[in-house]
């Protein structure tokens, strides 16, 4: 059961909403997409694109604790979260939500581009429709699946400067695709009892620690490889192909350490997935650092 009302919520609960911390990665992403789409935005064109990406991804995040917010509530690390703790009653976190969200897009097609405010728009539907409502308690491949709605923003921050969807901001994508189900079962080895006590299908509670590890690790072979495929299409020079190259294998080292980390038989862990934790605070790392990369190599070079 979510808490009643308490007590009054001030400033920071309303920014709790917003998951800020989640923000941070998918403004960075939209931002280099801005950054390294050919031509030129205003600058305060620019800026209001990021807010918008911004807004809206914070949006996402509200509705999200309002439809989870009876899962929040039995979760140890979510159950402190505004709703459940009772400081934002439900209905006003939505309408903060709904707020944000249509008001970003509108913003985004009235004052940068429509083409970027439609990639927007499905962006929000995708994480509150098919990630949030459809997936997330459904199916082990809420996080393949629903990945997608995190790998939306450098469509949108390119779109923004060029109006339309070309090949690269679409392998941005794809790194950022196939870059969310290391990162997040890596999250989810070691809070596998909270998902397990919501009934939450994740990867660890429906195919055990070993399986989710060896995915884990298929997925880190498959994004190496598909980080340099930018230097491929000759988008990117060979500085960034080192950096990509380089930044790979310490992803690849730390995800088999977490495939090799010391188990039963049963594939649990017996070191309380110390592996898994550097694993998914590293994924965090690389992609700022790669994404950083390929904005500095192809705006100097």
């Amino acid at each position: 059961m979510v808490a009643q009302v308490a007590e009054e919520a001030d400033y920071r609960d309303w920014i709790a909403l917003l998951k800020p911390r989640v923000l941070s990665l998918v403004v960075f992403t939209g931002l280099i997409g801005l950054l390294v789409a050919p031509g030129h935005l205003n600058p305060v064109l620019a800026l209001t694109a990021i807010l918008c990406i911004t807004v809206a991804a914070g949006a996402c995040g509200a509705i999200n604790m309002w439809y989870d917010r009876d899962i929040d509530a039995i979760m140890r690390r979510t159950r402190n979260r505004p709703i459940p703790a009772g400081r934002i009653e439900p209905g006003s976190a939505l309408a903060f939500g709904i707020t944000l969200a249509v008001g970003s897009v509108i913003v985004m097609g009235l004052a940068v581009n429509v083409p970027a405010a439609l990639v927007l728009a499905l962006s929000i539907c995708f994480y509150v429709f098919i990630y949030t409502v459809w997936l997330k308690r459904r199916t082990p491949q809420n996080i393949v699946i629903g990945g997608a709605a995190g790998a939306f923003p450098p469509v949108i921050g390119w779109a923004a400067v060029t109006g339309s969807v070309d090949l690269v901001p679409l392998i941005m994508f794809a790194i950022v695709f196939i870059w969310t189900p290391p990162h997040f079962w890596s999250l989810a080895l070691w809070a596998n009892d909270d998902y397990k006590r919501a009934n939450v299908p994740m990867l660890p509670v429906t195919a055990g620690a070993r399986e989710t590890r060896r995915q884990i690790f298929i997925y880190s072979i498959v994004l190496v490889p598909l980080s340099l495929v930018p230097v491929m299409v000759g988008f990117s020079g060979i500085a960034y192909g080192i950096a990509a190259t380089l930044l790979g294998l310490i992803f690849l080292q730390r995800t088999y350490a977490t495939l090799s980390d010391c188990q039963d038989k049963k594939g649990n862990s017996l070191t309380n997935d110390a592996p898994a934790k550097r694993a998914f605070k590293y994924s965090i790392i690389y992609l700022f650092a790669l994404f950083g990369t390929l904005a500095v190599d192809r705006l100097v070079g």
